[in-house]
């Protein structure tokens, strides 16, 4: 009887607004949606609000026990994932289940030791490496729907991609933009919801990222104190805000500017105390020697926070594209010169400092590869095939990057003019709503 009633159902019979779906009666979904995705970024600003949209259109499990539709997530491995991800998912409770990304290749190998899988369903990217899904979808048998950021990764193996502006559908071969639609950006909702947070107290603010890994804090937690400490002498407006990684902590920063971390060593500044917080300022503040404050953010995302910046000094990763969809002006900075810790680094820093002879000429190598090739590492860049931000890569010093962020800062116009590049990169709003909309289409071709 449950099977014969699947047959029956049709996709209007989904939409709540229409019918709702919980007067029929399965004892397994017979259709189910995977998401895929990787880190705490991705998961708060795509994954969430897509799946509570969803919610609100469809009648899926687990919100409705006997939905046809089922929604699950499955987690993939990624070197900046905090190891938390499915807990912190399980606990929003929008999925009939959470897969963790040490268990990806198990599903891979026996989805079934994983709970059911219905015949139908649909696998929709969310972050990660985008041929995680194209895996996924080919062993489960299920159609794939990509949302492409900057690129479409493997279209010839997506059955439609949901890109987030229109340079990332000229970029499709011709026979191929039609699986192609622009949803926009789904990071803009966040982005306008930001908007309507605490002001920060008055002054130029300026934002440190120093990293997520420990590979990236020892160099970035020394170096940045620096550069904060010199721009804290050129101006004390200036007022500084580091939003903590949720794979970091306190303890790591006291730790990366301590003696116990060689690299420490050769930088003057150190931290001095933390400051708990108070009725004056609800966040803990770190005092280096030099008495500079600088305020840590222990939300994650700090998006509200960090979009009320001037200026931001990061390193690469994808804090480079979460800071271009803010809009905020950035500086990206590579010291090349601390060659044993890059070792540990991802992609082509780490594949170059592992090289026995070639790491030690790494910043020279770099350059000529960047000149050679026109590449770029700040994903702004890598967008625009131009050089948006600037990117500061080589043997550079604290002083260096003071100086230039100095400059910015006491630049208006050309702080106005890196906002309205890094914005007419991104899509326009309203991208969960079309983004849910293209999933629904999808669902009613499957079935």
């Amino acid at each position: 009887m449950a099977s014969a009633l699947r047959v029956q159902v049709s996709p209007s019979a989904w939409i709540k607004p229409l019918n709702s779906i919980s007067t029929i009666t399965t004892t397994e979904p017979g259709l189910i949606v995977v998401f895929i995705s990787n880190g705490p970024g991705e998961l708060t600003t795509w994954v969430k609000p897509l799946a509570e949209d969803l919610h609100r259109s469809l009648s899926i499990r687990p919100y409705e026990p006997n939905a046809f539709i089922s929604l699950s997530l499955v987690l993939v491995p990624c070197p900046n994932a905090t190891g938390n991800e499915k807990e912190v998912a399980t606990s929003w409770k929008l999925f009939d289940k959470v897969t963790a990304a040490k268990d990806f290749w198990s599903v891979l190998i026996n989805p079934k030791k994983f709970g059911y899988w219905p015949p139908k369903g649909i696998v929709v990217f969310l972050g990660g490496d985008q041929f995680w899904s194209v895996l996924l979808s080919a062993r489960l048998k299920y159609k794939n729907i990509t949302y492409a950021e900057w690129i479409a990764r493997w279209p010839f193996w997506n059955d439609r991609i949901a890109a987030m502006s229109p340079k990332v559908k000229q970029r499709l071969p011709k026979k191929l933009k039609q699986r192609c639609v622009v949803v926009g950006d789904l990071m803009a909702d966040i982005k306008k919801e930001s908007k309507n947070s605490a002001p920060l107290p008055q002054g130029k603010w300026v934002a440190i990222l120093p990293g997520s890994k420990k590979a990236k804090l020892s160099i970035g937690i020394p170096f940045f104190l620096e550069v904060a400490d010199l721009l804290s002498q050129k101006n004390q407006d200036y007022n500084f805000l580091i939003p903590l990684a949720p794979t970091t902590n306190i303890e790591e920063i006291y730790y990366f500017s301590s003696p116990k971390n060689a690299i420490a060593r050769e930088y003057n500044s150190k931290v001095k105390q933390i400051e708990l917080p108070n009725k004056l300022c609800p966040w803990k503040i770190l005092v280096t020697e030099s008495g500079t404050k600088l305020h840590l953010i222990e939300k994650h995302p700090a998006y509200d926070f960090i979009s009320q910046c001037e200026l931001a000094i990061t390193t690469i990763g994808a804090n480079t594209s979460e800071l271009g969809s803010l809009g905020i002006p950035m500086i990206v900075v590579v010291p090349t010169q601390h060659l044993n810790v890059m070792e540990a680094w991802d992609g082509f820093l780490g594949i170059l400092a592992r090289l026995p002879i070639l790491k030690y000429f790494l910043g020279l190598l770099i350059g000529l590869w960047r000149m050679r090739r026109k590449k770029f590492m700040a994903w702004p860049n890598i967008a625009a095939n131009r050089m948006i931000v600037p990117e500061r890569i080589g043997k550079i010093t604290p002083k260096d990057i003071a100086n230039e962020a100095n400059e910015w800062l006491n630049s208006p116009r050309r702080l106005q003019g890196q906002r309205e590049d890094l914005r007419s990169l991104r899509g326009k709003a309203g991208a969960i709503k079309l983004m849910a909309k293209e999933i629904i289409n999808l669902i009613s071709m499957v079935n």
